[in-house]
């Protein structure tokens, strides 16, 4: 076994104090050991009287052994005794300091008050000021920038406007086709379940095809665009944020509105539109399919019902909606990554802020222009 790697002895103290001296390490390893032994010394002492505890010549203490001696200290205190520390060098002071604890529930941290229904009013109305004022900020920032741009069509970065392009466009087009065609073949079973009841037949073509063109087609593709590219333009510039990078095209006199974000808003405005024509197709396709298998329909009824049934009114609706859908998704996500703080977490919630705002304000668009056109009786 070997040696103990401190020592406690006892020492003449003064006033007839009793004195005992600590010295060596003083670790929570040997704690069992250190517990005995002062319990040992303490208990052949006047539990009524004071006892003191050299420290000085301890060279090394941790945490747990700080603890330990705390707990010594208090429990001869609830024996009618004092423990009291002396000597003890500054690390040792201010480690033994973290547990000087005179009662438990002075070490606990209180419990977190929950915020009151004010709290939450007044935090909700302070966040709304402060995103307006922001919102505000860029679209003043954006329209400086469009002035100049006019002026210097040059000076806006186009370079990067051919990969915008594939990654908003053609990497999405299998999952819009395929999510629109899927909505399209929902929709046609729903309405041929219906419309089979009262011998509604021909009439599968006209929900279908008007539903699609009018609502679904643009809705669903400017939300498959907004958590494709409209999250990824908010990380990315919010990468470029909190990495400087946007401060850096400052400082080179370089607008990041000209250089980063016309670019993306107008790839969007570029593939958008095309998506959404390709949404329409796939859409009707999967309410021909329903109308095939489920109504048994030949195909030639469907296509003859869905020509009589749409004009190039309905598919201009929908390409007006979705050219609207294109400006908002590019606009709310750019502001998004430019207005990160706060590193990695501070990326991650400009992100979640981005598509959760690109959502709201596409329904926002989305029901302004079903009132105006329905007012219109398009």
């Amino acid at each position: 076994m070997t040696d103990k790697a401190f020592s406690l002895e006892l020492a003449a103290g003064q006033d007839g104090v009793p004195h005992l001296r600590l010295r060596g390490s003083v670790l929570l390893a040997e704690g069992s050991l250190l517990w005995s032994e002062l319990h040992r010394e303490l208990q052949g002492k006047d539990r009524r009287g004071m006892v003191e505890l050299d420290l000085s010549g301890v060279e090394r203490l941790d945490g747990g052994a700080a603890a330990l001696l705390h707990a010594i200290a208090r429990q001869h205190g609830e024996q009618g005794g004092a423990l009291r520390f002396l000597g003890a060098s500054r690390d040792t002071a201010r480690l033994l300091d973290l547990y000087a604890c005179t009662d438990r529930s002075d070490c606990e941290r209180p419990a977190p008050q929950q915020p009151g229904l004010l709290n939450d009013v007044g935090n909700f109305a302070h966040d709304a000021g402060q995103s307006t004022r922001a919102i505000l900020a860029f679209t003043g920032d954006l329209v400086h920038g469009l002035v100049q741009a006019i002026r210097r069509p040059r000076s806006v970065h186009l370079s990067d406007l051919g990969r915008l392009v594939e990654r908003a466009g053609a990497d999405g087009m299998p999952i819009v086709a395929l999510i629109n065609f899927l909505v399209g073949a929902v929709l046609g079973l729903q309405g041929a379940m219906q419309l089979h009841r009262f011998g509604g037949d021909p009439f599968l073509a006209n929900l279908v095809g008007l539903s699609v063109v009018r609502e679904f087609g643009p809705l669903m593709t400017a939300i498959l665009v907004a958590g494709r590219s409209g999250a990824g333009y908010a990380a990315e510039l919010g990468t470029m944020t909190v990495n400087e990078e946007v401060d850096a095209l400052r400082t080179l006199g370089q607008d990041p509105q000209r250089f980063l974000v016309f670019p993306r808003v107008l790839a969007l405005l570029l593939v958008v539109p095309v998506l959404t024509l390709l949404a329409d197709l796939a859409g009707v396709l999967g309410g021909l399919v329903v109308a095939v298998v489920y109504l048994e329909q030949p195909s030639i009824v469907y296509i003859q019902a869905l020509q009589r049934a749409l004009d190039f009114a309905d598919i201009g609706t929908g390409l007006l909606k979705c050219v609207a859908f294109a400006v908002a998704t590019g606009l709310v996500a750019c502001q998004r990554g430019l207005s990160t703080r706060g590193g990695a977490a501070g990326v991650g919630n400009a992100t979640t802020s981005a598509v959760v705002s690109v959502l709201f304000t596409l329904v926002v668009i989305d029901a302004i222009f079903t009132n105006v056109f329905s007012l219109l009786d398009w």
